[in-house]
């Protein structure tokens, strides 16, 4: 995406045909493949032939990369797993014809001006958005806030596009890549207005804990992006990640827990529970909610 502030009508014009599937975000394996449209070559077990393999889905600038940050930055121990699964061709159409409206590679290489961006909105960064429904409902429910909405799920990210287009969204950006490149290189001091965590991989094994994305390290980045006031929303439905969060916040200097006497909070209204939350429900998980201003 440009930096400009995207129109509410997005462009109609057809775009190339995906190629075949390369690296995903993390360049660690391939990237989905558009379901119901067969590969222009391929093996007679239906597989992508090895000189096609590593080409883009989406040619530079139409669409998602597969690694926008490249070898620009160290690798660092990651909080995400990218997903495999098969893109639609209603989320490929979307992502073809609106990625260079309302998307944006984390490449790393430039500070967002996000003022021109949203037209002036105050802008909350929401990091990992799943299919994006609950994205789009709160934007939807607040069209006076900006969602930056971080994802490396292609699937995903077709598909926020889509509702946005749908629902006349014209508050929602979709981010592709690593939330902390995006906050390190990518966002001037106190940028944000909030700052959204809904059931992050939990990572449970413990020699993975390390991975978990709500760690001191995380949360001194994290403050120093945000405004004064601004809170930081994380959700889980995993105890013993809750538990970390809520130690590792309370005891961090940047922030202070909006529960007067300390521990979870309710649900917030504004919050929609998600077909994902719902199952866990149904499974006897606990959801908590965390809500902790920025000092």
């Amino acid at each position: 995406m440009s930096e400009k502030t995207a129109s509410s009508t997005p462009p109609t014009s057809p775009a190339p045909e995906p190629t075949a599937p390369g690296p995903t975000a993390s360049g660690t394996g391939p990237e989905p493949t558009v379901s119901g449209a067969a590969p222009r070559s391929t093996t007679a077990s239906g597989a992508v032939p090895a000189s096609r393999r590593g080409s883009r889905m989406f040619p530079d600038g139409t669409g998602p990369s597969p690694d926008p940050a490249g070898s620009h930055f160290e690798r660092r121990i990651r909080s995400f797993q990218p997903r495999r699964s098969r893109v639609t061709t209603g989320q490929a159409d979307a992502l073809r014809r609106l990625w260079p409206l309302w998307g944006l590679d984390i490449d790393g290489r430039r500070v967002l001006d996000l003022d021109e961006m949203f037209g002036g909105l105050p802008v909350v960064l929401e990091i990992g958005f799943g299919m994006g429904e609950a994205t789009a409902r709160m934007a939807a429910a607040d069209p006076s806030t900006g969602i930056l909405a971080v994802d490396v799920h292609t699937p995903g990210q077709g598909n926020l596009l889509g509702l946005a287009e749908r629902d006349g969204l014209t508050n929602v950006r979709v981010a592709n890549g690593d939330a902390i490149i995006l906050l390190r290189e990518m966002l001037p001091p106190a940028a944000l207005a909030g700052v959204r965590v809904y059931f992050p991989d939990p990572w449970p094994k413990k020699r993975h804990h390390k991975r978990r994305l709500i760690q001191p390290e995380f949360l001194s980045l994290v403050a120093t992006r945000m405004k004064p006031g601004a809170v930081l929303h994380c959700a889980t439905d995993w105890e013993p990640y809750a538990e970390q969060m809520l130690e590792v916040l309370t005891a961090h200097p940047g922030f202070v827990n909006t529960v007067p006497d300390g521990g979870y909070a309710p649900r917030p209204d504004f919050r929609p529970l998600t077909r994902f939350e719902g199952q866990g429900l149904e499974k006897g998980h606990v959801v908590h909610d965390l809500l902790f201003a920025r000092a």
